[in-house]
C-alpha cells in the first residue's frame, strides 16, 4: 500500500501542479465589440473675438451767432419808433401830418371792384 499511496499522491501532486501552470499559462484573449453612446463630455466654446468699440468722438460745439436785434417800427407805449427816434404823439402828428389832406378817393372799403 505503500507504493500505491506514493504513486497517488505523486499523481495527485502533478495534478495539481498541472492545474496551476495551465490557470498562469491562460492569456485570457478576449474579443469584444461595443457599440454604445458615449459618455456626456463637457467642452468650453471657442472664444468669441469682439473687436474693440470705436473711439467716442464729441462734435465740436457750434459757433455763437450774433444777430443784430430787429427794429420794430411802431407804436411803444405812448411813444412812435420810426426807426432813428422816438416821437412822442404830438410830435409824430405834427409832422408826418397823419389826418390831414388825406381824401381816400383810391378806396373801395372792402368791395374790391364789385369782388368780394
Amino acid at each position: 500500500m505503500n507504493k500505491v499511496s506514493k504513486a497517488s499522491v505523486l499523481a495527485g501532486a502533478v495534478m495539481f501542479g498541472g492545474l496551476m501552470v495551465s490557470g498562469a499559462a491562460n492569456a485570457g484573449v478576449s474579443v469584444g465589440v461595443n457599440i454604445g453612446v458615449p459618455a456626456p463630455v463637457y467642452v468650453a466654446p471657442e472664444p468669441v473675438y469682439a473687436p474693440p468699440p470705436p473711439p467716442v468722438v464729441y462734435a465740436p460745439p457750434p459757433a455763437p451767432v450774433y444777430v443784430q436785434p430787429a427794429i420794430v417800427v411802431g407804436w411803444h407805449g405812448d411813444r412812435y419808433w420810426d426807426g432813428r427816434r422816438y416821437w412822442d404823439r404830438d410830435d409824430y402828428y405834427r409832422h408826418y401830418d397823419h389826418g390831414r389832406g388825406h381824401d381816400h378817393d383810391g378806396h373801395d372799403h372792402g368791395r374790391h371792384n364789385g369782388w368780394r
